[in-house]
């Protein structure tokens, strides 16, 4: 019985496969472009939607091109560089848990997403910026040294609220931001409520107060009875 041909070492839709990626991985340009055979150039302009606009991205792992764990090797080392799968079986596909395909209707939101992080969440890294809204790191250095070119019209927003990603996977991404900083995510999420409670309790008494005193005093604008009516003499 003859064994089963290897499998081919030639992407089926390099493009596509680049786009994946693009928006669901931190490998660089470079690392995309010698993995799919394009060139810099070209993935840069995928990344920028300047061509292929609308392109539905590929997934290579559900379709045993590449593991999850040779993208993770790669993401943690850019000098590395992807090396496809080989395998003598069928192909199995499997369902991916990773960040979702953005749809291009929402693509426009992607900088407002990373500028609400950028500003309010400095624990959750580039990394993971890139899987919670399917970008790319240039694209976050940009924005984060107001370089992007639609800098001035940005409007920081959760990127939840935005559809790009849920809260929970959010939040993940932040506690897993904190447990890298050294910090505990209970402990800084009390702290935070306590923090939030007592500002609460500050309003409330300030308003209690303002209402006890009976709002503002009008006595000093009354006219004296003695000028309205004259001394009696």
């Amino acid at each position: 019985m003859a064994k089963a041909a290897e499998q081919t070492t030639t992407l089926i839709m390099p493009k596509a496969t680049s786009v994946w990626l693009i928006e669901n991985t931190a490998l660089t340009f470079k690392q995309i472009a010698s993995f799919t055979n394009i060139t810099e150039i070209e993935i840069e302009a995928l990344a920028n939607e300047e061509i292929g606009r609308g392109l539905v991205g590929r997934n290579p792992i559900e379709h045993g091109e590449i593991s999850k764990e040779e993208i993770e090797r790669c993401e943690s080392d850019s000098n590395a560089f992807l090396k496809m799968s080989k395998s003598n079986l069928p192909n199995v596909k499997s369902r991916s848990k990773g960040p979702r395909y953005t749809p291009v209707a929402k693509r426009g939101d992607k900088p407002d997403a990373i500028a609400f992080i950028i500003k309010n969440n400095a624990e959750i890294s580039d990394a993971q910026i890139c899987k919670l809204v399917g970008t790319t790191k240039p694209t976050i250095a940009s924005i984060r040294d107001r370089s992007h070119p639609n800098t001035p019209n940005l409007r920081p927003r959760h990127p939840a609220e935005l559809g790009l990603c849920t809260y929970k996977e959010f939040e993940t991404a932040y506690n897993k931001g904190l447990k890298a900083a050294g910090k505990d995510p209970e402990a800084v999420k009390a702290e935070l409520e306590a923090k939030q409670q007592a500002e609460l309790e500050a309003s409330q008494e300030e308003e209690d107060s303002s209402s006890s005193t009976g709002g503002f005093d009008f006595s000093n604008f009354m006219p004296d009875a003695a000028s309205v009516f004259g001394d009696d003499k």
